[in-house]
């Protein structure tokens, strides 16, 4: 029988695979995203905040989907450098270095309209273009709390996306650092059909971010 526990380190390439499953409809046929999109949306929040991020286990160890994150964005990017090290620059890592990972971030798209594998490299590798860039408002007024929710085909519909983001919020509330209003989340912008589910839940619309960006918030 299926039900809820927090992530494990063998959880890694079911995750990643989740991701994969479920990118934004922008970046599937992507080589790049199929290949570092876990390791920017992903990996970073399983390694350093394995106490806020839970999965659906289908009863049989394997992972199909999850609710994963951080209760405090500060406090997550200043132990980034430790998911550089033991993540992204070990032998083997799937996401190359690129040569700018601080000063100047490329665009996201390259001129073709396709995803620019370097700016996801960049993103994988810089905690403020990640987390903070176009998002510092919110931040500084107490939305220090962030996630992503993803469930493969089969799994959706049952009631298991809103017992993960519960299981989610009752973990933040239990580690929230002092000034933490609520979760900020970004939802990519051809993938609006979703927000009606986050409104359930008690998100709602906030204006601003980036042109084109789509941010939720929900108090906690």
């Amino acid at each position: 029988m299926a039900f809820i526990r927090h992530y494990k380190p063998s959880d890694f390439d079911a995750a990643a695979q989740i991701c994969r499953e479920t990118l934004a409809p922008s970046l599937v046929g992507s080589e790049p995203a199929w290949r570092i999109g876990p390791y920017v949306w992903t990996h970073p929040f399983t390694h350093l905040s394995p106490t806020t991020c839970f999965v659906v286990d289908d009863g049989t160890g394997k992972a199909v989907g999850y609710c994963i994150g951080c209760p405090d964005i500060p406090s997550f990017m200043a132990s980034y450098q430790r998911y550089v090290d033991d993540v992204l620059d070990r032998p083997g890592s799937e996401v190359p270095r690129p040569a700018d990972v601080c000063s100047q971030r490329e665009p996201w798209t390259l001129p073709d309209g396709s995803p620019n594998g370097t700016c996801l490299a960049q993103t994988a590798y810089n905690a403020e273009w990640l987390l903070v860039s176009g998002n510092e408002d919110l931040v500084d007024g107490g939305y220090k709390a962030t996630m992503h929710i993803n469930l493969l085909d089969g799994w959706r519909g049952g009631g298991w996306g809103r017992k993960l983001i519960e299981r989610f919020v009752e973990a933040v509330r239990a580690g929230a650092m002092p000034g933490t209003r609520g979760i900020m989340i970004g939802v990519a912008p051809d993938n609006g059909k979703v927000v009606p589910f986050y409104e359930r839940l008690g998100f709602r619309l906030d204006e601003g971010g980036e042109k084109g960006s789509i941010r939720m918030v929900r108090d906690l």
